[in-house]
């Protein structure tokens, strides 16, 4: 398998990965594996910005619409499939397109992850009861006390994010970080990162626009029939948590949008946060198709 490659093409929300993962697809004449933590599940379509029908019939996609938020699924699980599915595809496949904003799912394919320990259930009840009872901020509160440096790349709007991230430095005196392995998988194939970017203030419009799509299409009819849902982990997330507090009466449509396009701009910004840090992603425009397939062909 030393002349497979992985394209793992990565980058903030809204900056255009689908579009350019499709046209690279299309011109290796390969698939694309999705690496998006919101998109395999079937239940949630708008507030996800899946592909498109049309989009998802011009190259075969992995990962999207697979499971059901009532199945318990994690990045370290979404690893050990991911794997096992590339393995499979290599077989007729010189290149495959792993492709998505989710950096812990990136990360669970490209480097793998430790087991973390079993944690006491008394740690998880409690954290579960300060939140009940004290909402998101005591999370916040103590993560960035007792992990600063997780807290500033997680995402620290999902309570279940933070309660798992707590829990497990609760239990274990660890950050959750340092189970991702410190050692990289040793893979049968290269890999090459493609990280996409855009000027900030482009790309805060792309989001404001994709969000207005979003809500003509539906968004907040969407939201409403998974609101008996809510407290799943897969519906810990920018997009619908804002439209729960406004069917709860917290604030206004005007305020959910409002707030719906500001949490989106700072999701994205703690993707491009967490994709920074890895020096092997080569960062370029997502107009430059011919300069990124230059990249992924000269790259051994």
């Amino acid at each position: 398998m030393h002349q497979k490659k992985l394209i793992v093409l990565v980058g903030p929300t809204a900056v255009g990965k689908t579009l350019v993962a499709i046209t690279l697809a299309r011109h290796f004449g390969t698939e694309i594996i999705s690496a998006d933590s919101r998109q395999l599940f079937k239940e949630l379509e708008i507030g996800t910005a899946k592909p498109l029908p049309a989009e998802l019939q011009m190259v075969r996609h992995h990962f999207i619409n697979s499971h059901s938020i009532r199945e318990p699924y994690d990045a370290a699980q979404y690893g050990r499939d991911a794997l096992i599915l590339i393995e499979k595809l290599f077989v007729q496949r010189d290149q495959l397109i792993l492709c998505g904003g989710s950096g812990m799912y990136v990360k669970a394919v490209c480097e793998g992850f430790d087991d973390i320990p079993d944690i006491p259930e008394d740690i998880r009840e409690k954290l579960m009861n300060e939140y009940e009872q004290h909402g998101i901020k005591v999370l916040q509160d103590k993560m960035r006390t007792l992990d600063p440096e997780c807290y500033r790349e997680i995402d620290n709007q999902n309570p279940q994010r933070l309660m798992r991230a707590l829990e497990v430095i609760e239990g274990t005196g660890k950050s959750i970080r340092s189970f991702q392995k410190n050692t990289k998988l040793d893979h049968p194939f290269s890999i090459v990162k493609i990280g996409l970017t855009l000027p900030r203030e482009l790309l805060y419009e792309r989001i404001d626009r994709r969000m207005d799509d979003m809500i003509s299409h539906g968004l907040f009819a969407e939201a409403e029939s998974l609101y008996k849902f809510r407290h799943i982990n897969a519906l810990q997330t920018v997009g619908y948590q804002e439209i729960f507090d406004y069917i709860d009466g917290k604030y206004d449509r005007e305020e959910a949008i409002r707030l719906l396009k500001r949490n989106s701009r700072r999701y994205a910004k703690r993707q491009l946060t967490w994709f920074q840090r890895d020096r092997d992603i080569n960062w370029t425009d997502p107009n430059n198709i011919d300069g990124i397939i230059q990249m992924i062909v000269n790259e051994k």
